[in-house]
């Protein structure tokens, strides 16, 4: 009898690949990272799997859309190498980067509450020559841009290189979100630096704090082109009400994937 039901058990790599959607090659491919434990082998050498391998590849599948495939096919390595703690110090981690993404979603919602309403300038307005800055404010013309901060920014607004500190960021960043349209300098009529003033600053906050949150700049670019033309921050609130969801949906496919590999550990003993 005991012999009968073990042989009821046993499924053969297509129909454990069948029963979750996957290629027979998929399955091999997950026993050999292992993310299913070592299957057995029949006289003839074909692997043979058990209700075991099933729950594994449960646990898996359910562990990928809160973890993603990288760190779930890691707990599950893991888990059936018996280092359960280093599985839950990665799902610990996954868990601190969640908590991270969402309060970073909350500094750019606080972020979009100080912005306010103002527009940017046109990238060709520049200063009145007679509210220029005087040369012995402007940087040396031997001093790099990025050391202009310590002579001190004009009047009028502030170099790369201090903004970019403030930021936490490399002058270079500013720079290539420029020639993506996310940020819009003037130069300084007198050395020709770059100068943010505060509406640049407004939207070098914004596009840092989406950045943050995992927008690309192609995505970012007419976020902020909205905001310039429509004269306010509304047109945000259908991304951020679309980063909130993936943030929850996040959190729900983790308990998913914690509740499938539960089942599992206790599957193994």
């Amino acid at each position: 009898m005991r012999e009968k039901l073990q042989s009821k058990e046993r499924l053969r790599p297509v129909d454990l690949a069948r029963g979750h959607g996957l290629s027979t090659q998929a399955v091999r491919n997950y026993e050999e990272a292992g993310i299913l434990p070592a299957a057995d082998r029949t006289a003839h050498g074909y692997r043979t799997y058990t209700s075991l391998h099933a729950g594994a590849l449960r646990a898996f599948l359910a562990l990928v859309p809160g973890h993603g495939h990288r760190t779930a096919a890691s707990i599950m390595h893991a888990v059936n190498e018996d280092a359960v703690d280093e599985a839950f110090r990665l799902i610990d981690e996954s868990h601190a980067q969640l908590l991270d993404d969402r309060r970073t979603l909350q500094a750019v919602e606080s972020a979009l509450r100080d912005l306010g309403a103002t527009t940017a300038p046109h990238p060709a307005t520049a200063p009145h020559p007679a509210t220029a800055p005087h040369p012995a404010t402007a940087p040396h013309p031997a001093t790099a841009p990025g050391q202009a901060a310590a002579a001190g920014p004009p009047s009028t607004g502030v170099f790369i290189g201090p903004l970019a500190q403030t930021l936490g960021i490399r002058p270079a960043t500013l720079r290539t979100w420029e020639r993506a349209g996310l940020v819009r300098p003037r130069r300084d009529p007198l050395t020709g630096y770059r100068v943010y003033d505060e509406a640049d600053v407004r939207d070098a906050r914004l596009a840092h704090q989406l950045r943050r949150g995992g927008y690309l700049l192609d995505r970012i670019a007419p976020l902020i082109a909205q905001v310039r033309q429509a004269g306010g921050l509304e047109p945000l609130e259908a991304a951020l009400c679309d980063w909130r969801g993936r943030l929850s949906a996040r959190g729900r496919a983790m308990l998913a994937g914690a509740a499938a590999l539960e089942a599992y550990l206790r599957a193994r003993g």
